[in-house]
């Protein structure tokens, strides 16, 4: 099941722009477990990951599903996580555990190898991502599952004609602007249930998930980590200037402040 030779800390070129070595990764790490981990757990035991399984999670971040997935299986299944940066992954190690330094968009998986694969919030960034798709989907074994999560940003901006609230802040247009100079599609997430039709798996499904966010609220403490993130490359790009950024910044402290999230998209499918 090896994909490459470990390190104390495994790195390996991308051009993610929410880089793990950002002082924001906790704090974002943080918001996105407290905001969409209950609804993975819940995917997941849908599909019925159970005792013995061989699992595969693809970019895992902190790895708080990778933790989930290894209580599951127990001790006659394995978890093979994956990072382009794995700093946050190595505390995880353990018998059932593996942690790997890996690009899902140029690297290769073992073939019909996983019961279950599982990715959120990678592909979209990934610009070889018809690859990486098919990779993953090659590396189920026959009857194993994918779930894959991933945003549209697209199809529900703020309107503050429905609400005084809600605000399109400039600095989060730049950023979106930024993260498709990177090559990330914002819609992707839409279009996963037709991808996994058109891929030859079968019983797809797919469910959403939208949420107002609110000053307080991890979605607003995820959105005021990734502006910081981006805050020297949205300036030089010329896509907003120090003084917008600065006054965006506070607007999320405003208790009057809302926002319509990007909508989450869960799809699944199985390999037959």
């Amino acid at each position: 099941m090896g994909i490459c030779d470990p390190t104390a800390i495994e790195v390996v070129h991308s051009d993610y722009m929410f880089t793990n070595k950002g002082e924001e990764a906790p704090i974002r790490f943080a918001a996105l477990a407290a905001i969409y981990d209950p609804q993975t757990f819940r995917h997941l035991e849908i599909l019925g990951v159970g005792c013995g399984w061989r699992c595969l999670e693809v970019g895992a971040g902190s790895g708080t599903i990778a933790k989930w997935l290894a209580d599951r299986v127990g001790p006659t299944g394995c978890v093979l996580v994956t990072d382009v940066d794995t700093r946050f992954l190595e505390p995880l190690r353990g018998p059932t555990l593996d942690v790997r330094a890996h690009d899902i968009g140029s690297d290769p998986l073992p073939d019909a190898e996983f019961d279950l694969i599982h990715t959120r919030l990678v592909l979209m960034h990934v610009r070889e991502r018809d690859t990486a798709l098919a990779r993953m989907i090659s590396s189920l074994k026959v009857g194993g599952w994918l779930l894959v999560e991933e945003y549209d940003s697209c199809s529900i901006p703020p309107d503050p004609t429905l609400s005084s609230g809600e605000v399109l802040l400039q600095t989060h247009v730049a950023m979106l602007r930024l993260l498709e100079d990177g090559g990330v599609n914002r819609r992707y997430g839409r279009l996963l249930p037709g991808l996994l039709r058109k891929s030859g798996l079968t019983s797809v499904g797919a469910s959403a998930q939208l949420f107002m966010w609110q000053s307080g609220s991890p979605g607003i403490a995820m959105m005021r980590a990734n502006f910081e993130q981006l805050r020297e490359a949205m300036i030089e790009a010329n896509y907003i200037t120090p003084q917008q950024f600065d006054e965006d910044l506070a607007r999320l402290n405003n208790p009057s402040f809302m926002m319509p999230s990007s909508i989450l998209w869960s799809a699944w499918g199985r390999r037959s």
